[in-house]
């Protein structure tokens, strides 16, 4: 056991605790600290909270530890009363904004603050959620402003971070991906017309997803690949 480390955001929905549970029976790590709003997390982190992914920081810091994996398994779409918007007329400012936080500005603080204590003797792995949608070559349908915006806003940062930090560790590995359609409370009310084949439950996706990770080498830095392994353009 060599005691590597991972550190997982978004440690209680369906894929980030799928992916936790994943690296704690990989025989390389033996710490895996998993942050989310509630639950066992070691520091209640908010992603609409700059404050709370830097006291999450602080206690990694504190508590000494370098990881070399940092998953962002984080993602808004839809809550009670709003979903993605079918027209042009559906936008909201304030929805729109919190698409933008969740989805975009708050997975790139989680780097602001923890790519700096990731353990540079290994190949780092800094990996976020993203989704095919977008993707703004592969938009072919229109609708779901919100979220495609702030996902292709995500895809920018990473391309940027991944430039910037090539520049102080070139064994670094920051990508997006994306899982495919899964059985998550996230796409719960758009699984309609998705084959059987295609949806796939928490756990079968964490595994396509750090076999992808597993599998990347620095010179993929900074793209965005789907559960298969495939990249998808911008």
């Amino acid at each position: 056991m060599t005691g590597q480390s991972a550190v997982i955001f978004g440690a209680t929905g369906g894929i980030g605790s799928a992916i936790a549970d994943a690296l704690e029976a990989d025989s390389r790590f033996d710490n895996i600290i998993r942050f989310s709003r509630a639950g066992d997390s070691p520091v209640p982190v908010d992603l609409t909270s700059e404050a709370s992914i830097r006291d999450a920081a602080a206690w990694i810091t504190d508590n000494k530890i370098s990881p070399s994996i940092v998953f962002v398994a984080t993602g808004l779409l839809h809550d009670d009363n709003r979903g993605p918007e079918k027209s042009i007329r559906q936008l909201d400012a304030n929805w729109l904004l919190e698409s933008y936080q969740v989805n975009a500005i708050g997975p790139v603080l989680i780097a602001k603050y923890f790519l700096s204590l990731m353990d540079r003797k290994e190949i780092l792995r800094f990996a976020v959620l993203s989704a095919r949608v977008g993707s703004i070559s592969d938009n072919r349908l229109g609708g779901w402003y919100g979220y495609r915006a702030a996902k292709a806003a995500l895809n920018m940062m990473i391309r940027n971070l991944s430039i910037e930090w090539s520049r102080k560790n070139d064994r670094s590995i920051i990508v997006a991906l994306h899982p495919g359609t899964v059985d998550t409370t996230l796409s719960q009310p758009f699984q309609g017309n998705v084959p059987s084949a295609k949806l796939f439950d928490s756990n079968r996706a964490a595994r396509q997803l750090l076999d992808v990770l597993d599998a990347l080498e620095p010179a993929d830095s900074g793209k965005i690949f789907a559960w298969d392994g495939a990249e998808i353009k911008p």
